[in-house]
């Protein structure tokens, strides 16, 4: 089968054939027709420090899918061949990959079945994008008539937690690098914020001249940048990454740094996928490219900027 892997890490992704996989004991066959980019998957691929563990190379990129289930394993399995599903596979440490034609997921794990109304594609960029959104509002603990700043809100995560604040009657201040004011309006963002901007700090001491009540930031790669982000939070407000270098930043007397961590559910997955359907949760989908074209778009994630997710395209109604 085709697929995107690295042969070790801090490698090149490329287009790599390999065998097509066998499902074990309580997994699924997916037969791939969409995957989503998301940052942990270059991260991944460079040696992140929860990819430290033994791998296996060559090493297949990516987590997030949708597709139709093609084999079952042994044993009971809540799933039946030719199930429309989605879902994101591997776990903290490892992943069987998902930029290939065919991947294999436990039946128990962060998959379910794509519900009617919702186009597989949108299935495909929802989630990890959408369960981080929805347990980064959890862990900031923000419950109505705050104000939440998120750093990179133009993200696949950020265009879904501004809309999840937003319908929690949060005040969402989006910090993006560019011209984004209209798109992260129609989100909820009461106020976007030009990163790239000289005047980003006067902007953003103007539209919290109080301070804010919880920060997201999901784009500072460094315990500096984050700390210089966090300075804006309030006594008692609560200061995240998903960059992991909270730990190390020194942050404001009574600001709690917590360095997030995502816990893919099923359940989670079914209430994200019933509002995307729904219409309630809009997941904005930047670019489509089919899987040749995904070490490019991996380096180009990497620059940062991103603007909604990039979907990678196997299989269209059913054709390579």
């Amino acid at each position: 089968m085709r697929a995107i892997a690295v042969g070790a890490f801090r490698a090149d992704p490329a287009l790599v054939e390999i065998p097509k996989p066998e499902p074990g004991t309580g997994e699924v066959r997916v037969r791939v027709e969409y995957a989503s980019l998301n940052p942990h998957d270059w991260q991944f691929a460079d040696g992140s420090p929860e990819s430290r563990a033994p791998q296996v190379f060559p090493f297949v990129v990516g987590v997030d899918f949708a597709g139709r289930v093609d084999m079952i394993g042994s044993g009971d399995n809540r799933f039946r061949v030719g199930d429309r599903v989605f879902g994101r596979a591997g776990g903290p440490a490892a992943g069987p990959g998902t930029y290939g034609d065919y991947v294999c997921v436990p039946q128990d794990s962060a998959i379910t079945l794509v519900p009617p109304g919702l186009d597989t594609r949108i299935a495909a960029a929802l989630p990890s994008a959408g369960m981080a959104a929805a347990q980064i509002l959890e862990a900031v603990a923000l419950r109505g008539h705050e104000s939440l700043l998120v750093i990179g809100a133009a993200g696949g995560v950020g265009s879904c937690l501004t809309q999840l604040a937003r319908a929690r009657d949060v005040r969402v201040i989006a910090a993006v690098r560019g011209d984004e004011r209209s798109r992260m309006g129609s989100l909820g963002a009461v106020v976007t914020i030009d990163l790239t901007d000289g005047a980003a700090a006067e902007a953003l001491r103007a539209a919290c001249p109080d301070g804010i009540d919880a920060l997201a930031d999901l784009a500072s790669a460094t315990p500096e940048a984050f700390a210089a982000h966090a300075a804006t939070v309030r006594p008692r407000g609560i200061a995240l990454s998903t960059r992991g270098v909270a730990a190390g930043a020194v942050l404001p007397d009574g600001v709690r740094g917590v360095d997030f961590r995502l816990d893919p559910t099923p359940v989670l997955l079914d209430v994200l996928a019933a509002g995307a359907a729904e219409g309630i949760l809009r997941v904005p989908i930047d670019i489509e490219l089919p899987l040749e074209k995904a070490p490019q778009a991996l380096d180009r994630n990497r620059t940062g900027g991103a603007r909604g997710k990039t979907v990678i395209v196997l299989r269209e109604n059913g054709h390579r």
